[in-house]
């Protein structure tokens, strides 16, 4: 059997075991696994699946990952989650739909300090959910804004997605950390548009708030001094060069422990749990990655991504209808798998294919998180759609259909593919930041 027919059965074996709900990490370490011993041999095979295991929890860029879920573990149980939506409430809470668009705000807020998409929605739906069930906001809106909302958290620095595909495409981490500050400030503007357009629509939907002095909101914005200096020190330390990636992320996490407990604000067992959701989620990301390489190897060794790229390249087609077709795959993709799955998985097919039609990887790379984002809203899968559902049925008591929570978020989906188009017209506003690095 010729090697390009052994990595089409392998994906094809692949894709039926993920319908099993089989944990992806491992469906891509055995896929690739018995696939690469097929292809060279299987003492080859194990060396392989022995080294790259032991590779990934043994590398020193990895340690970015547990220290910055760490950050966000650390920033969650002192309470900072509350602190930020209580300044963006204060400062808009008063407008039609100014819960909703304090709720957005802060999701870009808690993202700077999480990196987690649905750890973030799952966080401002219980501070957010209950302040705008009691000013009789529509579900449709409270929860969409919610669920929609998270998603900023995969863009906005640190953004665990964003590490993992500068690992698996040897890019520079910093500069991506400062490429997605722009999108996502441009996601959550155009969020807020939405809720705008949609509350001068159906005023019924965002009633108004109480109204708070100017004093009131200075004080208020004293919530938001730690997520300042945390951001400002770990991606300014980034982009003047004075540590790298890794390091900042060590600096973020001590200096978050640091103000935790200046500000009395963490217990010890909010510090212990802390650690034990940063195992946990560190655990399966790192597995995540090792399959992936290990998956990789395989795909490498049977030519089918250079083979693609070559036919890619040869095509009579413009190379932007190509990108379109490629994020096209990613929008749909990212409906049906986790979007860190889907990105560990697909980047070293499509990577090579972006490279030879000539795009920036860094601009490739917030664009394939913005289009990701998208499938965390959206069914079937809509992770942060069902995170929502399950807070709101805990923490308000009651139960919110599912079909009323994604109707809710399309809205925000539509103001997402408008950023996406705005960020491809205008690739600059992701390379700017960048380009002043290096």
């Amino acid at each position: 059997m010729s090697p390009t027919f052994i990595g089409i059965t392998g994906i094809i074996i692949m894709i039926l075991m993920f319908l099993t709900r089989m944990p992806v990490a491992f469906v891509m370490a055995s896929v690739g696994f018995v696939g690469f011993s097929c292809v060279i041999s299987p003492d080859a095979g194990l060396v392989l699946l022995s080294r790259n295991v032991y590779e990934t929890f043994d590398s020193y860029s990895l340690t970015t990952i547990p220290l910055f879920i760490l950050m966000g573990q650390l920033g969650f149980n002192s309470g900072i989650s509350k602190r930020l939506y209580d300044a963006g409430y204060k400062f808009m809470g008063s407008v039609r739909g100014g819960l909703a668009m304090a709720t957005v705000t802060a999701c870009t807020a808690f993202g700077a300090v999480c990196g987690s998409s649905p750890a973030t929605a799952a966080t401002m739906a219980t501070v957010g959910l209950p302040e705008m069930k009691r000013y009789g906001y529509d579900d449709e809106l409270a929860t969409g804004s919610v669920a929609s909302g998270g998603g900023i958290g995969m863009i906005m620095p640190p953004s665990v997605v964003l590490i993992i595909y500068g690992i698996l495409t040897e890019q520079s981490i910093g500069a991506l950390f400062v490429a997605g500050i722009f999108p996502a400030i441009l996601v959550t503007v155009l969020f807020i548009v939405c809720i705008y357009i949609r509350c001068r629509i159906s005023p019924e939907q965002g009633p108004p708030g109480e109204r708070f002095s100017w004093p009131e909101k200075l004080k208020a914005l004293l919530g938001l001094g730690e997520t300042l200096i945390i951001f400002t020190l770990v991606i300014g330390g980034i982009f003047v060069g004075l540590f790298t990636p890794t390091e900042a992320a060590a600096i973020g996490a001590f200096g978050m422990l640091v103000i935790a407990i200046a500000r009395r604000q963490i217990t010890w067992k909010g510090f212990v749990k802390s650690l034990m959701e940063t195992l946990r989620t560190s655990c399966m990301v790192l597995m995540l990655i090792a399959g992936a390489v290990i998956f990789g190897k395989f795909l490498a060794v049977t030519r089918i991504p250079f083979e693609i790229a070559g036919w890619v390249a040869g095509l009579e087609m413009s190379p932007v209808l190509v990108m379109a077709v490629v994020i096209g795959i990613y929008f749909i993709g990212g409906c049906f798998m986790d979007a860190l799955a889907f990105v560990t998985l697909t980047v070293p097919i499509f990577f090579p294919v972006v490279m030879e039609l000539g795009f920036d990887p860094i601009w490739f790379g917030i664009i394939i998180v913005m289009v990701t984002e998208m499938g965390v809203i959206t069914p079937p899968v809509g992770i942060n759609v069902y995170v929502v559902y399950g807070v709101a049925k805990n923490v308000l008591k009651e139960e919110i259909p599912l079909e009323k929570i994604f109707k809710g978020i399309f809205p925000f989906l539509l103001a997402v593919i408008v950023g996406v188009i705005i960020l491809i017209i205008f690739p600059s506003i992701i390379l700017f930041l960048p380009n002043l690095m290096y």
